[in-house]
């Protein structure tokens, strides 16, 4: 007599709206490590870039601080600068410090190139020399309260566009900005315990791809 049986069910692999975001850390100075643990302590998994060939199946990138002009030499030099245009033309991007100079559509202090993609108007170490750096606590247009911000020989952020949202400011000059996929800080959230920013990047990954955002715990 012949039996019948019932074909196994194919074993279910994630849909990829349902994984976490692969978010690239361009790890060529800076305490990229620290943006890394940041990102995966709010639900993505980063991944360290050194060349072109690691951007590809990124969901978004973190521009690190460190010095903007020996970040562009290197990026001339390896031929990854027009990668990277590339990709913030089209992908999410967050930049700290000198990162945020590099997606700014202006540069002074003196004017540099940069990767031009953000509508705002930069000045490089307005702030002072290294040991005009601070840690300060401000109001921020985020959830939960004010902010730690920690600054390096933080570039200032002299004027923006009109499709550019501030959420945090200093002295009257914006420090956190926001525009559509592109978020730009200069101070170094990597650098406090508030997980806040990067809560708010990986959201605008998490939305760029469909997914909805994840609440904190």
């Amino acid at each position: 007599m012949h039996e019948e049986t019932t074909p196994a069910e194919p074993s279910r692999q994630p849909h990829r709206s349902e994984e976490r975001p692969r978010i690239g850390v361009l790890a060529i100075q800076g305490d990229f490590a620290a943006h890394a643990q940041a990102l995966e302590d709010v639900g993505a998994d980063a991944l360290e870039v050194r060349n072109s060939a690691q951007l590809a199946g990124l969901d978004g990138l973190v521009l690190p601080g460190g010095e903007s002009t020996t970040f562009l030499k290197f990026l001339e030099r390896d031929g990854l600068l027009e990668s990277l245009q590339r990709f913030v033309a089209e992908k999410p991007a967050f930049g700290t410090c000198a990162g945020c100079i590099l997606l700014a559509t202006n540069v002074s202090r003196p004017a540099q190139q940069s990767l031009a993609v953000m509508d705002i108007s930069v000045e490089r170490n307005a702030y002072g020399r290294q040991i005009d750096s601070a840690i300060q606590t401000g109001p921020t247009k985020l959830p939960g309260g004010p902010l730690e911000m920690v600054y390096i020989r933080a570039p200032r952020i002299a004027g923006v566009g009109q499709g550019v949202e501030v959420l945090a400011e200093r002295d009257g000059f914006p420090v956190l900005v926001r525009q559509g996929r592109l978020l730009a800080a200069t101070f170094h959230p990597e650098l406090s315990s508030d997980r806040r920013v990067h809560q708010l990047f990986v959201d605008m990954v998490r939305e760029q791809r469909g997914q909805p955002a994840v609440k904190p715990l």
